[in-house]
């Protein structure tokens, strides 16, 4: 698993901070890690981005970021009401596979969901980790309403032929509800996959050191960690 496409199935539900334990957890176990972006959305010219961020967490991570639009919109939008070129699945490929000749892990996080548009022609995200013959981790909320979400978005990689290795929480709640509870056990029922981890809420606001060390406890051995469901369930 040299490229690792992470996806959500929506927006504000910790992708990127998730991004950055998977690359933490790699980085312990001294494997080398670059993170690429292709559409940077909702961030100024000179602001710190995702790819900032991931490395403000993670530490010795490579970035790249192929495009920046300043509106916080699907990347086929804010391209076009900025007046910029769009991001191509073929470059997101090309930049990829290029990293991937470099690094022991590539991580491709892309903006928003999974079938958010890249460009005119409707391509996605799907359309550059099939270029890539790449698997896709999914990011889910833990609360009510994931089951569905995550399921719709599974579906679509099967549909598209795609794998996907798992599904890992972005923020899990410290006072848990019970939606949160029974979804720990009815996500992998209901989206055909494997849960593979579970990033505490507030993760990002750790000091960079505590977040490195707790990472690899966040995720799953698939995903170079320690993590097993029971812990949640307990």
């Amino acid at each position: 698993m040299s490229v690792l496409v992470v996806t959500g199935t929506g927006t504000e539900i910790g992708k990127t901070v998730s991004t950055a334990a998977v690359a933490a957890a790699a980085l312990a176990r001294g494997r080398s890690v670059a993170m690429l972006k292709p559409a940077q959305t909702g961030v100024a010219e000179g602001e710190p981005g995702d790819t900032a961020e991931v490395a403000r967490l993670a530490g010795a991570v490579t970035l790249l970021e192929l495009a920046r639009y300043p509106e916080p919109l699907a990347p086929a939008t804010a391209a076009r009401r900025a007046g910029r070129p769009p991001v191509r699945p073929h470059e997101v490929a090309e930049a990829a596979e290029k990293l991937a000749t470099e690094h022991d892990l590539v991580l491709v996080e892309g903006a928003g969901g999974l079938l958010v548009r890249f460009d005119e022609t409707g391509a996605t995200l799907a359309d550059a980790a099939r270029l890539l013959g790449a698997p896709v981790l999914v990011v889910a909320p833990a609360g009510l309403g994931t089951l569905n979400a995550t399921a719709l978005t599974t579906e679509a990689l099967r549909a598209r032929g795609l794998e996907c290795p798992g599904v890992v929480i972005g923020s899990w709640p410290v006072a848990p509800d019970l939606a949160s509870r029974c979804n720990v056990a009815d996500l992998p029922e209901s989206s055909g996959v494997p849960l593979l981890g579970a990033v505490p809420a507030g993760a990002a606001a750790l000091p960079p050191a505590d977040f490195r060390a707790g990472a690899p406890g966040w995720l799953a051995p698939r995903l170079d960690g320690t993590w097993e469901p029971t812990r949640l369930a307990a």
